[in-house]
Order: structure tokens, then sequence, then C-alpha cells
């Protein structure tokens, strides 16, 4: 669930710092965009944690909610990349 939590946290920094800068904004854009990294770098960390259980030969239950932490991480990681793109792009407009 903190895999879930964190990622969808970041999502939503992301998200918001985008229309920010389609406002103008682009301190609060900039700030934004860094609490989103706190908190991706947070998931990134637990599932770090739950791949060094998978190598080291730990059974992981692959259930539905794995799969959607799994789901969340590589779309909040996806929103990471395009929040700088479309800030970049705002203040070029």
């Amino acid at each position: 669930m903190r895999l879930i939590a964190y990622a969808g946290e970041a999502k939503s920094k992301y998200i918001t710092a985008i229309n920010k800068a389609k406002e103008s904004q682009y301190e609060e854009a900039e700030k934004l965009c860094l609490e989103g990294d706190s908190s991706f770098s947070l998931a990134h960390k637990v599932h770090q944690k739950l791949l060094t259980r998978t190598a080291n030969g730990e059974e992981l239950d692959m259930d539905l909610l794995l799969i959607h932490a799994e789901d969340q991480l590589m779309s909040t990681e996806l929103f990471r990349t395009l929040s700088r793109e479309f800030i970049d792009l705002y203040k070029r407009i």
C-alpha cells in the first residue's frame, strides 16, 4: 500500500505542476515537481525492497494489489518526465 500511496501522491504533484505551468505559475510548478520527486523517491525505495526480496529468492504473492502498485509506479514515472516537458513548453509559449 505504501508504494501505491507514494506513487499516487507523486503523480498528483506532477499533474498539478503541469496545471500551474499552464497558468504561468512556473515557480509553483517547479516546487510541485520537487515535492513529487520526493514522493517518487519514497515509492522507488519501496519498489527496490520488493525487487531485492525477489532477487534473494523470496516468493511474493502476485495479486491484483501488487500489479496495481507496479502500474501506479510506471505511470508516475511517465508523468514525472512529461511534467518537465510540459513546463518547458509552457515557458516557451
